[in-house]
């Protein structure tokens, strides 16, 4: 493991080494009137048709906009600096200044990101994003990213996570023995387990094979996933089911941040809420083509019933009971308050 973070270093040096000489090379007649160029990698796990990148292209096209040229990122997408793990520890260290990912992998980084796998806490997006952009909540959570070695600048989103499957919900019991795809997180473990379906987790790279052999019936994720992926071809419903946000987190190294300038720091700071604020718009755009699309296909998209999701949220009362163990009432009274 050492060695491999250690060449991981070595190659995040080399690549930053790289540009620097491009960009001062490109610059060289007018030196004498220009500052330092910096370049800094930001990295996601994720491919590069989705929001993720959006963002990440979008922070990095601020920041170069913002410093007049001064200031130069690099986006680097599908895990090309390392998976979501690999990308936490470099991040921590400093090795990698910027990363765009999911709140799930965090939850063995930072226990507080627990609170995201909540199930059955929101019905529409905009009360996420209300909740997670609320000051006194957004403290809480940039404390415990502090103290795990990170700058929290923000979430976006993807939408909600949707289940698809090739059998009928319509009430409680349908759930029961479906066999569903899931991430590696013990708490999606617990709530499907709650609702008496039968999850698995499964690779990724895995899904649409499994669903085409029928080793398993269902998965679960954002409309993004479910379109980029072609996953409804193997699919006759879509449950809405908007069990968890697809929640998009922004970090920044703590170490690498405390070194910028008080002006840096300004600039990425405007930077990050720009590219907020605008992943946030395209993801809804993109959420209405993604329907649009699975729709043309003739899948179903069918909504569940209040009735529906209450019981799905009386019978998941153990999964709130182990995170509020570990992230205790306050921080739980602070993410259910948009009720």
């Amino acid at each position: 493991m050492r060695v491999k973070k250690e060449t991981l270093s070595y190659l995040i040096l080399g690549i930053i080494i790289t540009i620097s000489s491009l960009l001062i090379g490109c610059n060289k007649n007018v030196l004498e009137e220009e500052k330092q160029v910096y370049a800094w990698p930001i990295a996601t796990a994720s491919p590069e048709d989705t929001v993720t990148q959006i963002f990440a292209e979008k922070f990095a096209e601020e920041v170069e906009k913002m410093s007049d040229g001064k200031m130069i990122i690099q986006v680097y997408s599908n895990s090309v600096l390392g998976g979501d793990r690999e990308l936490l520890e470099s991040c921590k260290d400093g090795d990698i200044p910027f990363v765009v990912q999911n709140t799930a992998p965090q939850v063995s980084f930072i226990k507080e990101a627990s609170i995201f796998d909540l199930p059955c806490v929101f019905t529409d997006i905009e009360d996420v994003r209300q909740t997670v952009d609320n000051e006194e909540f957004l403290s809480v959570m940039k404390d415990a990213y502090k103290k795990s070695g990170y700058k929290l600048m923000g979430y976006s989103d993807q939408g909600f996570r949707v289940m698809s499957t090739n059998k009928m919900v319509k009430e409680f019991n349908d759930y029961k023995g479906q066999k569903i795809r899931i991430m590696e997180n013990p708490y999606h473990l617990q709530f499907w387990r709650s609702i008496n379906a039968s999850p698995t987790p499964m690779s990724f790279s895995e899904v649409y094979i499994g669903l085409q052999q029928k080793t398993i019936d269902a998965q679960e994720n954002p409309y993004e996933v479910i379109v980029s992926n072609r996953l409804y071809e193997q699919q006759k419903y879509i449950i809405e089911t908007n069990h968890l946000p697809h929640l998009i987190s922004f970090i920044v190294s703590e170490k690498f941040y405390e070194k910028l300038s008080p002006e840096d720091q300004d600039i990425i700071n405007k930077a990050a809420q720009v590219a907020i604020d605008y992943s946030r718009k395209v993801s809804d755009e993109r959420v209405e083509e993604k329907m649009d699309i699975i729709k043309s296909t003739g899948t179903e998209i069918i909504p569940i019933s209040e009735n529906l999701r209450d019981e799905m949220i009386e019978a998941s009362q153990s999964v709130y009971n182990n995170i509020r163990d570990v992230v205790g009432n306050d921080l739980i009274n602070l993410y259910t308050n948009h009720k």
